[in-house]
């Protein structure tokens, strides 16, 4: 279709994809295009950056609010919107009832759809993560521990209800098909002609097998449920796309990592607010005795006016990466990365009708966008600005707990602190069990500004002995499970070590050893005559950087131990 002249509502118009899609728009002269976000501020800031990059003649409006609620709704959060018992019987209605008149008008969605009657629809939300992380399984636990309380005589029927009706709230399925139904109704009657959805698989590609989870579990249950979701929606769109009124309807779904917007060193933030750094010196060590209490602000204290910061690279809407877990994370064999430019250049062309070979709604199995060439030289680029930053700032930027599981920072910073401890693999090969043991403790002891990151994102340090824990306030495992204090039991303690304890015992260390070892059976099995393109790790690539590479022992690790390799590229 002709693009010029034409009004382009863009919802997530803000965001990474948002964001390049909008630029790629620019050059093909639209009559407007509506930057349609969550936030105020996000949608402003995004239209006055596009219309400083663009001198045309394209109007850029900023629109803002949750498409998934009435109207009057649409600027609350979601606490607001479910602990307040007015408005979860209005979302329950809404979602649940029937898809009368009223609650269609009412719907925000609807509203805007029809306040700009755009000839085109391009939805960069991440609708999938928006329904799913709402967390049925944690609503769940809530009312099986609300029912107990009723059943045993011990409480009312109030709170039970209450928590009833927030399970209601978060069932994904319910809103997926309202969402669709109202996005196709408003299209129609305003005989938009295309839509354009930028859908997620759920696991950048990765199978079942996927070690970053943004849980404990593996694989996640949340997570499942993203793709869970998205499935659903891709296959709610090929309905809408067989039918005779809709308009054109495509999706693209990249299965890659996508990134990136900015490298920058500043403060580390989760919800918005930056990571408190806390110090946990030896006399307050935990004592695990009997009980270990997930939260506990007995052993460590806040350092007055110190967050955490270091040298990070910005992916949007999918959050911050440390070098390291942007380097595992886009290692051969693990998500890899695309760019949003080249998401960008796919959905343009296909909306000029162009044939990209990647609209999952006319081939869902081969039509995914995979890790791309581009990407491969950009990765380079990424990694060497941030290790730049990060001798500048001399700071060590390993892991942050947002990318998840816990188990993938315990591995990072293990890695780090044999790095610092050995410098290189044969360094530990020639060390025995015990000697790790004690130097790495060693470095824990002595490295103050390093003890205090770690423990600050909820990663605990199990010291030599077994029986004491450098933690802060919070720790990550085990995992809140509607109980707060726990059993310490030896059984307990090599689990939760295993799921995301620093572990500083020598079983560990001899773990470790032998993940070495078996690094360089691997490459003793490489012909040296071998020059082609067989192995994805020979020795150049181990030994390029003459120490421990962290985020590509990771990647080993994750690959080989865990099976968490990619099956597709």
């Amino acid at each position: 279709m002709e693009i010029t002249n034409k009004r382009i509502l863009v919802l997530g118009g803000a965001g990474l994809v948002g964001m390049a899609i909008c630029r790629r728009l620019l050059n093909e002269s639209p009559d407007e295009i509506i930057i349609a976000s969550l936030e105020e501020v996000e949608a402003h800031e995004a239209c006055e950056a596009l219309k400083k990059e663009h001198k045309g003649k394209t109007t850029i409006t900023p629109e803002w609010g949750n498409i998934f609620v009435r109207d009057s709704l649409q600027n609350m959060s979601r606490s607001e919107l479910i602990e307040n018992p007015v408005n979860r019987e209005i979302v329950i209605n809404d979602v649940l009832g029937e898809m009368a008149e009223n609650v269609l008008k009412a719907s925000y969605l609807y509203q805007i759809v029809m306040r700009y009657r755009p000839h085109v629809v391009i939805d960069c939300i991440n609708s999938a993560t928006a329904l799913a992380y709402q967390d049925v399984f944690n609503s769940y636990r809530e009312v099986a521990k609300e029912l107990d309380k009723v059943k045993s005589g011990v409480a009312e029927t109030t709170h039970l209800v209450a928590e009833v009706e927030k399970l209601l709230c978060t069932l994904y399925v319910p809103q997926l098909i309202r969402h669709v139904q109202i996005l196709y109704e408003g299209m129609r009657r305003v005989k938009a002609e295309f839509y354009f959805k930028i859908g997620t698989s759920g696991t950048g590609g990765m199978g079942l097998n996927i070690p970053y989870t943004h849980s404990e579990e593996k694989p996640s249950r949340v997570l499942l449920s993203k793709s869970s979701v998205a499935g659903a929606h891709s296959l709610l769109l090929f309905l809408m796309a067989r039918t005779p009124d809709a308009p054109i309807t495509k999706e693209i779904k990249p299965t890659a990592a996508i990134a990136w917007k900015r490298i920058v060193h500043g403060e580390i933030h989760k919800g918005r607010k930056p990571v408190q750094l806390y110090e946990c010196l030896i006399e307050n060590a935990t004592k695990l005795d009997s009980i270990l209490k997930l939260n506990d602000d007995s052993c460590a204290r806040p350092i007055k006016n110190k967050v955490l910061e270091s040298v990070f690279i910005d992916t949007g809407e999918n959050g911050i990466f440390s070098n390291a877990e942007f380097e595992a994370i886009t290692s051969s064999g693990q998500m890899e990365f695309i760019t949003p430019e080249e998401i960008a250049r796919s959905v343009v062309y296909e909306l000029k009708g162009g044939n990209t070979g990647h609209d999952i709604i006319n081939a869902l199995d081969n039509a995914t966008m995979g890790p791309t060439y581009r990407a491969g030289l950009l990765r380079q680029r990424a990694l060497k600005r941030m290790q730049d930053l990060m001798k500048k700032h001399d700071c060590a930027s390993i892991a942050f707990e947002l990318l998840g599981p816990p188990r993938l920072s315990k591995l990072l910073f293990e890695g780090h602190l044999l790095k610092l401890a050995f410098k290189t693999m044969a360094g530990v090969r020639n060390a025995t069990a015990a000697q790790m043991s004690e130097n790495l403790e060693k470095v824990v002891l002595d490295n103050a500004k390093l003890r205090s990151e770690i423990i600050s994102i909820g990663i605990p340090i199990l010291l030599v002995n077994g029986k004491e824990l450098l933690r802060g306030p919070n720790i990550k495992i085990p995992p809140y499970r509607g109980e707060s204090e726990l059993q310490i039991t030896p059984g307990n303690i090599n689990k939760w070590s295993s799921e995301g304890w620093i572990d500083l015992r020598t079983e560990n260390m001899q773990l470790w050893k032998n993940r070495f070892d078996r690094i360089f059976e691997e490459l003793s099995q490489h012909r040296d005559d071998n020059s082609s393109s067989q192995y994805d790790r020979d020795l150049s690539y181990w030994l390029e950087d003459n120490t421990i590479n962290t985020g590509k022992v990771a990647g080993w690790i994750l690959a080989n131990e865990e099976k968490g390799a990619r099956m597709k590229d």
